[in-house]
């Protein structure tokens, strides 16, 4: 997988090869005026059933191939814990369980994997009730998206070509919050690619996957409606409000996209339920309602009313372009994560199968097996982002032992180059040639909660995500 928006559309030229599919192809709803509470709550019921429908003998809904693990996401949005998706009622094989296992098995993702594949793994396993940086005791997916930092172009994750590489990077790595609800990684963080997402904007004030920065000719291209909400939902996830210039701009430019008589947006692949579902993600994540004011045509259409309209009934699966017979998977976990009210991110519902808890995390190190942490180190002048290797002795290791191990095992590398004191438990008195002065010192936070002085015998634990930073 090259990209989340690659995957989609490699998904959407593939029929989904399902039995039971055929047996919820019925009729598709007919258009209709400004969808009302009653009629999105049908959609939402009916699209989860079909959701369940595409699950695996097995559980699964990830796997070799073409996969459908982004419904994660959308049973989330529906209010559909994943916990409670279980394959004939079997819960020993519920879609939480199985894809906690597929993304803890060694091979994963493959032998060449890209940043994507982590944020993919991020987005869902969060959406799923699964901490992205405890999924096992070797598996970090947090850790695995710091490792593809840009230090060449900060800012940027992956390669740099590849734009929605870093658009997807704020959505996972911002909407991923801790257990407790805090933010888990620095706003400085966020901050640097938020930059990078706004110099990506288009003269028309929409986005594309390719990078745009820098280059007159890329910015004055048409935008393109999928990347643009995704982008905007990158950008609100982040902390951005929807007043913003870069928000208002955008929302100008699909308003601009509209279509009269159906409300769909006019993408470049012509009008589908996977470009509006983008869209209106966008615009969900951002706080801006699809259905009224810029998003109410003259006809009395909205993106929503197109969604509705491209559903079976009363089978829920979705058609990807209006004259479709068929429901696409693909097409329906976009269309039923947008009718719902979902950005590309949400937080897991509490489920309701007895004795199944919001979240599944491995709490300690198992001593001996390696696995990595997420580290950041800002000196006020720059910020260095990597993940760390190293292999526990004990449960839980302390900040000089990451610190040591960065020096020689991080990725990128340079994170670390140096460390005073080398030893012992002491504060942390310089790092990287910066050393404490006056009221200025180093001082540490994990998993987003308070600052206090950096010493290196402060207690690290399993998937903590570690901040370092250099101030008063």
């Amino acid at each position: 997988m090259t990209s989340p928006r690659a995957a989609r559309r490699t998904l959407l030229a593939v029929p989904t090869a399902l039995g039971a599919v055929g047996a919820l192809v019925l009729t598709a709803l007919p258009a209709a005026a400004t969808a009302t509470p009653g009629q999105i709550a049908t959609s939402r019921t009916n699209g989860v059933s079909y959701l369940r429908s595409l699950q695996g003998a097995d559980g699964s809904y990830a796997g070799a191939g073409l996969s459908n693990e982004w419904a994660f996401s959308a049973f989330a949005s529906a209010g559909t814990a994943a916990a409670d998706v279980s394959p004939g009622g079997d819960t020993s094989k519920n879609a939480r369980t199985v894809y906690r296992a597929h993304l803890a098995a060694p091979g994963w993702p493959g032998t060449s994997p890209v940043v994507t594949d982590y944020e993919r793994g991020i987005i869902n396993a969060y959406s799923a009730g699964i901490d992205p940086a405890r999924v096992s005791a070797s598996r970090n997916l947090v850790a695995d998206t710091y490792a593809h930092w840009q230090h060449s172009a900060p800012g940027y994750w992956g390669s740099p070509s590849n734009f929605n590489g870093t658009v997807f990077a704020l959505i996972s790595l911002g909407g991923a919050k801790t257990r407790s609800g805090a933010q888990r990684v620095p706003q400085a963080l966020l901050d640097r690619s938020v930059a990078t997402v706004r110099a990506n904007q288009h003269n028309d004030g929409g986005w594309d996957f390719s990078r745009a920065e820098g280059d007159p000719d890329a910015l004055a291209k048409p935008g393109d409606i999928d990347m643009t909400g995704a982008a905007m939902a990158s950008l609100c996830v982040s902390g951005v409000p929807a007043s913003d210039p870069a928000i208002t701009k955008a929302r100008a430019f699909l308003k601009s996209k509209l279509i009269n008589n159906s409300g769909a947006f006019a993408a470049m692949f012509g009008a589908n339920t996977d470009s509006n579902g983008w869209a209106v993600s966008g615009l969900n994540a951002c706080g801006i309602n699809p259905q009224t004011g810029d998003f109410l045509t003259p006809a009395g259409k909205t993106p929503v009313d197109f969604l509705i309209a491209q559903q079976f009934k009363p089978g829920g699966g979705f058609k990807y372009q209006p004259t479709d017979t068929t429901p696409s998977a693909y097409a329906s976990i976009d269309g039923l994560r947008a009718v719902a009210g979902g950005g590309f991110i949400a937080a897991p519902p509490t489920p309701t199968t007895a004795g199944a808890s919001r979240w599944a995390a491995t709490a300690d190190f198992t001593p001996g097996t390696a696995t990595s942490l997420a580290l950041t180190v800002d000196d006020g002048t720059s910020l260095k982002v990597c993940s760390v290797a190293f292999t526990p002795t004990a449960k839980t290791t302390t900040l000089g032992a990451v610190l040591d191990a960065a020096s020689s095992s991080a990725t990128p590398a340079g994170c670390v180059t140096s460390v005073t004191p080398g030893s012992g438990t002491g504060t942390i008195t310089a790092l990287n040639g910066k050393a404490n002065s006056g009221g200025s010192t180093w001082k540490a936070s994990v998993d987003g909660a308070g600052a206090s002085t950096a010493t290196r015998n402060k207690e690290i634990k399993l998937g903590d995500t570690i901040s370092l930073r250099y101030g008063s």
